[in-house]
């Protein structure tokens, strides 16, 4: 009987089955698809628009205090066209799909989902929520645990979508330190077999080589608050730094204002703990050491977005989380709603060989293959491609691990 040869939709299906496999930072993250574009498909700078919860503040007593539902919306760009392009001949057709998938979707499967992970851990520089001490891989599982403190005083749900994605390093380091302990013993003899931590402390273990490294600023000098800030105020004006450009404060940046502490998004209550801020974008002093910085979250200290217990006073010193100019790999603790990758159908070309597309509005993701014949060399050119976009949907909800 004559083998049976693979059909453009079957490799589709079995790319898209070996992309899911692949991911590992994306998988713990909250996935959206537009299944709008399943007719004309999406193209890059296609927008999609992700609602975040209302926030409430609540009454006491039993007069009726209405509030109004403010719901917000993140945009996520669809603004990365990612593939892979490969060449197969008409008897690697006749392969069992195992084999095929072997031999060619893997390979080049492993590179996209490389991007894509990628592209998502760089969203750590939105994130201000900060443990460890950079340059120092943790050694002690109290960090983590510190992780998960500062999730649980920002409202994350314990409900099992927790995940913590650390570098080779850093998981060496934490597996080496703890040997099994707190573990279940088949736990602990996969953990003594592979290396890895599995699910502790409240987090599924994740190792991506793709963990993000991030430079401090050059700093300088000694920055204070200037002036009154409004609440609400997504800029700070300091002054206090190197004069002349000298100092800056890159995108990434992690500092906390003296007197400054955070407060719990629900009961809107102190934690005692200093709140942290991230800077949004670039920016250096001017000639006379005045710097004002993009910030997040807002300082904002009454209402429904609530996040400090006070306003900072004028003077007030800034300390920055790392020396200056280091590099430190940013691994992150968040809750799956943390972050948000969207994808959407690419369009199906005329005019070739072959174009299949195949998505999955559960696992969240699309992908497509278009195949072409060169009648010179036998052979069938395919190009693999994913359309994506990543986001930041609730910064609070994750922890940057300093290593």
């Amino acid at each position: 009987m004559a083998n049976t040869l693979l059909t453009i939709s079957m490799i589709t299906r079995e790319a898209l089955r070996v992309l899911e496999n692949n991911l590992t930072f994306t998988k713990g993250v909250n996935r959206q698809y537009d299944d709008k574009f399943g007719v004309e498909g999406a193209k890059i700078g296609t927008v999609l628009n992700v609602r975040k919860p209302p926030r409430y503040i609540g009454r006491t007593g039993t007069a009726i205090s209405i509030e109004d539902a403010t719901e917000t919306q993140v945009a996520v760009t669809l603004d990365t066209q990612f593939g892979v392009d490969i060449t197969f001949t008409s008897e690697d057709l006749a392969l069992k799909i195992d084999d095929f998938s072997q031999r060619f979707i893997t390979p080049a499967i492993a590179t996209v989902a490389n991007k894509i992970d990628h592209a998502g851990l760089a969203l750590y520089k939105d994130i201000y929520n900060s443990v460890g001490v950079p340059g120092t891989p943790p050694t002690a599982l109290l960090t983590y645990l510190e992780a998960g403190v500062k999730l649980d005083n920002n409202a994350a749900p314990i409900d099992g979508q927790r995940s913590v994605v650390v570098t080779p390093l850093m998981q060496a380091k934490i597996v080496d330190a703890l040997k099994g302990l707190f573990q279940q013993s088949s736990a602990i003899a996969t953990q003594y077999r592979k290396g890895t931590m599995g699910t502790t402390a409240g987090f599924d273990w994740l190792m991506d080589q793709n963990v993000n490294t991030h430079t401090v600023g050059p700093l300088g000098g000694t920055p204070l608050v200037n002036g009154s800030t409004t609440s609400g105020a997504t800029t700070l004006v300091t002054d206090g730094w190197t004069s002349s450009a000298a100092s800056r404060l890159l995108k990434g940046d992690i500092f906390t204002l003296a007197g400054v502490n955070g407060v719990n998004p629900q009961s809107r209550q102190s934690t005692g703990l200093a709140q942290q801020f991230v800077v949004t974008a670039d920016v250096s002093s001017d000639g006379s050491g005045n710097l004002t910085a993009a910030i997040s979250p807002a300082i904002t200290s009454s209402g429904a977005f609530q996040t400090v217990d006070a306003l900072p006073a004028d003077n007030a010193a800034l300390t920055i989380i790392g020396a200056a100019s280091t590099q430190t790999p940013q691994g992150l603790a968040h809750h799956r709603d943390a972050f948000t990758l969207a994808m959407a159908d690419l369009p199906l070309p005329q005019g070739t060989d072959m174009a299949a597309r195949v998505s999955d509005s559960q696992l969240g993701m699309s992908i497509r293959m278009i195949r072409d014949y060169d009648i010179s060399t036998d052979k069938f050119p395919c190009r693999l491609d994913v359309l994506f976009g990543w986001a930041t949907l609730r910064p609070e909800l994750a922890c940057r691990v300093q290593a």
